[in-house]
């Protein structure tokens, strides 16, 4: 069955960093867009980046430009969010999403804490 399995959350200070993963199986990961979305407590999910299939171009919200970085190695079935300079307001529930049309998958979700 298809599955998203994120890792890398954790509790961080203001400032500092964080590499999450997210490792897909059960479909043709190559042939998806993928997605991170957060969902800070109270708001609704927010795209935070996107890299697509077919040429890795990637997208970002606003809030995270110049800070957070998307990438993905197809050969491992693995999409990546690098999250540098971390601020309070980047806490959240992050999700990793595969996208291809009909198809839409989410994983479970991991916990990002930015706090002094």
């Amino acid at each position: 069955q298809v599955q998203l399995v994120e890792s890398g959350g954790g509790l961080v200070q203001p400032g500092e960093a964080l590499r999450l993963s997210c490792a897909g199986s059960g479909f043709t990961f190559s042939n998806y867009a993928m997605n991170w979305y957060r969902q800070a407590p109270g708001k609704g999910r927010e795209l935070v980046a996107s890299i697509t299939s077919f040429d890795g171009s990637t997208n970002y919200a606003d809030s995270v430009k110049g800070r957070f970085t998307i990438s993905r190695d197809n050969a491992k079935n693995t999409v990546y969010l690098q999250m540098n300079s971390l601020k309070p307001e980047d806490t959240a529930v992050y999700f990793c999403n595969a996208r291809a049309w009909p198809y839409n998958h989410w994983g479970q979700g991991t916990q990002v804490t930015v706090s002094s």
